[in-house]
């Protein structure tokens, strides 16, 4: 073998750099690939685009919170955020509703927009503000989540029996009391359509979760997605980890049927390690692994994952100024349906990030079928103009459009008028797949969990959008903090050296 580390792990999602920078911190020696991953922004030109939307609502978790204190980061991490106020917004032919964290300037909103139903929204985010502080009690907990073996199923079964909503009929309705096709419903539901990983609305608890979590995302990061993995990275790093993100693994390196290590491209030898970490599906780390070492269990009862739903987004780069001042950072963006065939997406997902330069950057995301009515090649037109009939005289200050989804060449614009830059012009790959939304069968631990975090061949773990998908980003980093807590317990020395160290107060 070429080299050996006690954790190796696949990915650059934020579940698998935190699982990285947890146990890098507790002394494990960790490489991280990013396995064919592409960086959040890319380069077409002087401009600076984006991959897909992003919005941290991971960072309200208290999951996230004893991350951020485990690696001694609180203050410099406070340092990092800034006001997002408000976190989202909803945009529609007419009107806007900020969904503010601040209860008086909410209060306000609702009363302007919908005074006939200011009592119910009130008694709505009353009831999800008695969910979710059951949540950040139970979350908060070292747990399994979920729980694989017995004692775990009991452990996590006592923080999960207070949980709201859990036992619930899976169609019951949060929103019983709002008026059918009332435009609330659309917004809540839509708010959490784009925070989960399933392609449907997830359980009651995490429609509550979910949509709670978008009024307490009250700060953001600067650059997005890509500072969120610059922090993490730099974590691992110091840590004396190892991040090579342009690598890959073609292979897993089974002995006895063990994952024992990974065969990276272009070596002929594999490279150790005691535990596999990845943001792959238990298929794919099959896959990796040849049919080999599966578990009887895992080709007996292993849950089915598919999909039929794509996250498609398009990078839209604008000069500030052709922006409306009071646009925030996150919105939703209904669609007048009467401008489209039926079946064709109704609602955008639209996160902005701004820079000193004066220009913005715009990324418009849909959920686009597999088999709709609107396909791929008309998907970028499609948000584009729903962007620019939101925003009339925006058409004036375009720069670039591109989405790496389509394969399509990027559009510059340069004085009103278009002209097409080829992929291959600027070293992009002719088109990336979309980030899937996933179907789970039979449904995971409690509706909202779909695989488990020990993976279908010995000494491999997952931590991807696969493990909790019902919860989205929250359930990424719990199933990077139960992989790390596994591998941890692996070490008994390692164990105890953190149990006897670990203090409250943070060092470093």
């Amino acid at each position: 073998m070429r080299r050996h580390y006690d954790v190796i792990v696949l990915g650059r999602s934020i579940g698998a750099l935190t699982a990285a920078a947890i146990l890098a911190r507790r002394d494990f020696t960790v490489l991280v690939l990013g396995n064919g991953s592409p960086a959040p922004n890319y380069n077409i030109g002087e401009f600076l685009l984006h991959r897909r939307a992003f919005s941290l609502l991971g960072a309200s978790s208290p999951c996230w919170t004893r991350v951020i204190s485990e690696l001694a980061q609180s203050q410099t991490w406070r340092r990092r955020l800034v006001p997002s106020e408000p976190a989202l917004q909803a945009l529609s032919p007419g009107f806007r509703v900020d969904l503010a964290s601040e209860e008086a300037l909410f209060a306000r909103e609702i009363d302007r927009e919908f005074p006939e139903l200011y009592h119910v929204v009130q008694q709505l985010y009353q009831q999800l503000d008695a969910v979710n502080q059951a949540a950040d009690e139970a979350f908060d907990k070292d747990a399994m989540w979920p729980p694989g073996t017995f004692w775990e199923r009991r452990e996590t079964g006592k923080h999960a029996a207070r949980l709201p909503y859990v036992h619930a009929e899976p169609d019951a309705d949060l929103l019983a009391e709002f008026p059918r096709g009332h435009f609330y419903r659309r917004l809540v539901r839509n708010s959490v359509v784009f925070a989960t990983n399933f392609s449907a609305l997830p359980p009651p608890f995490a429609v509550a979760r979910l949509h709670g979590a978008w009024r307490r995302n009250s700060a953001r990061l600067a650059e997005g997605e890509a500072e969120l993995e610059s922090f993490l990275v730099e974590r691992i790093e110091n840590h004396g980890g190892q991040c090579r993100l342009s690598d890959k693994a073609t292979a897993i390196h089974l002995r006895r049927g063990v994952a024992a290590g990974v065969i990276l491209d272009g070596d002929d030898q594999p490279t150790g390690c005691e535990f596999v970490l990845t943001d792959l599906d238990g298929e794919s780390v099959a896959t990796l692994a040849g049919g080999q070492g599966i578990h009887k269990g895992a080709l007996r009862e292993w849950p089915r994952i598919t999909s039929t739903v794509g996250r498609f987004a398009v990078s839209i780069v604008v000069r500030s100024e052709g922006l409306p001042t009071p646009l925030g950072r996150g919105a939703l963006l209904f669609v007048d349906p009467n401008l489209y065939p039926r079946g064709f997406p109704q609602v955008l997902h639209l996160s902005r990030t701004s820079r000193a330069s004066g220009i913005s950057v715009l990324v418009g995301e849909i959920m686009l079928p597999d088999h709709g009515p609107l396909g791929l090649p008309d998907a970028r037109r499609f948000v584009l103009e729903s962007v620019l009939r939101e925003f009339p005289f925006l058409d004036r200050h375009l720069l670039m459009v591109d989405s790496v989804n389509d394969g399509l060449p990027a559009w510059s614009f340069e004085r009103g008028a278009m002209r097409e830059v080829h992929r291959r012009d600027v070293g992009l790959p002719q088109i990336e797949p979309m980030v899937r939304q996933l179907e789970v069968d039979p449904p995971g631990y409690l509706g909202f969990g779909g695989e488990p975090i020990r993976g279908p061949i010995e000494r491999t773990l997952l931590l991807g959008r696969s493990v909790l998908p019902g919860l989205g980003q929250e359930g990424e980093l719990l199933a990077a903090w139960g992989a790390a807590r596994l591998v941890t317990r692996s070490d008994r020395r390692k164990a105890l050296m953190r149990r006897d160290t670990w203090t409250k107060m943070e060092i470093g």
